[in-house]
């Protein structure tokens, strides 16, 4: 406790207790994790005067320019967790195969995937960005793993959870039980419990999209944004927002915090291209949707649940669709619309 307040720590604990034959592997497992955002917490925060500012000059395996941050916020994740012998191996947006934990240490049961700075791109620009994290157990060898075993359904995830480096910094966090937010306390260096049984206001009048691709669309998106835009004189009788920060972390804090549909859906232009979608499934849909559900929203492609699509792949991609439960089974009733009329 601080001043009566609770710690993610304390919190973490608490928690364990009540898990009939806890070891406390899981508890401290999340304490490296907490650890590594704290660090990335403060590079962040200080940017150019630290010079984590900028492209790195490279790219990531899927292509896409890296940031100084994304590559220095990967290796923070990596040195955090590799060493106190809770995880059997870890798995990056930023790398390309899964990474092993080193000769000479000791392995745990569990497996770590992490986006370790998501919408990166707005680090040069001062918006806000953040880390993404999932927790698996392990299913196979925890000497030697494989990337087949991080291919687990989303709804085996033991705890989901992201860092928001916004104004303050806050961890919002999942082990399956709720939704708690915790809020970084920089005079003591502790995340404090801010925010307790989050859960996501059903009804909303806001929506995030990026709408420079809405020539791309498929029919469901376009009719559900059209109607949106119709405002109080359309088809749902009242006036929408849109939003749009392009960082996950960000779109879905503020989805949590007051309600919204976020829609990253897969486009013509994507299928051009032969691709899936635009979010990966372990780094980012997969634990957001975590969250998401246990708020008391949905998460879905469009076509079906997220947490229950089989991965095949560590870098597989997929449309998202999430938030408040009525816009979600709203949009979700257009697709299944859509593809009875396409099937006809």
């Amino acid at each position: 406790m601080q001043n009566g307040r609770t710690t993610i720590t304390q919190f973490i604990i608490e928690e364990q207790r009540h898990i009939a034959g806890a070891s406390g592997d899981f508890t401290s497992l999340l304490n490296d994790v907490v650890t590594a955002c704290k660090v990335i917490s403060d590079m962040v925060n200080h940017g150019a005067l630290v010079g984590v500012l900028g492209a790195a000059g490279t790219e990531n395996i899927q292509g896409e320019d890296q940031k100084k941050m994304d590559i220095i916020s990967n290796d923070v994740f990596l040195e955090s967790n590799e060493w106190a012998g809770h995880l059997a191996a870890m798995a990056s947006e930023e790398m390309e195969d899964i990474y092993h934990i080193p000769e000479g240490n000791p392995r745990g049961k569990y497996l770590l995937t992490f986006d370790p700075l998501d919408g990166s791109s707005n680090m040069d620009v001062n918006v806000s960005v953040g880390t993404i994290f999932s927790i698996l157990r392990s299913q196979g060898d925890c000497t030697n793993p494989t990337k087949e075993d991080f291919l687990q359904v989303g709804s085996d995830q033991v705890c989901a959870g992201y860092a928001l480096y916004g104004p303050s910094t806050m961890m919002v966090l999942t082990t399956g039980n709720g939704v708690n937010g915790f809020t970084l306390d920089q005079n003591i260096g502790e995340f404090i419990l801010t925010h307790p049984d989050m859960i996501i206001p059903a009804e909303t009048q806001e929506f995030a999209i990026n709408a420079s691709n809405g020539r791309h669309w498929e029919e469901p998106i376009k009719r559900y944004v059209d109607e949106c835009l119709s405002g109080a004189e359309g088809p749902r009788g009242k006036d929408f927002n849109m939003r749009w920060i392009a960082s996950m972390v960000a779109e879905v804090h503020r989805i949590l915090m007051r309600g919204g549909i976020f829609m990253y859906p897969i486009d013509e232009k994507m299928k051009a291209k032969g691709l899936q979608g635009k979010l990966r499934l372990l780094y980012e849909a997969n634990p957001m949707s975590f969250i998401i559900e246990q708020a008391g929203g949905l998460s879905t492609t469009g076509r079906e649940r997220i947490m229950d699509i089989k991965p095949t792949d560590l870098h597989q991609r997929v449309p998202v669709v999430l938030g408040s439960k009525s816009e979600v089974e709203r949009l979700t009733v257009y697709h299944n619309e859509f593809a009875k009329a396409d099937a006809t």
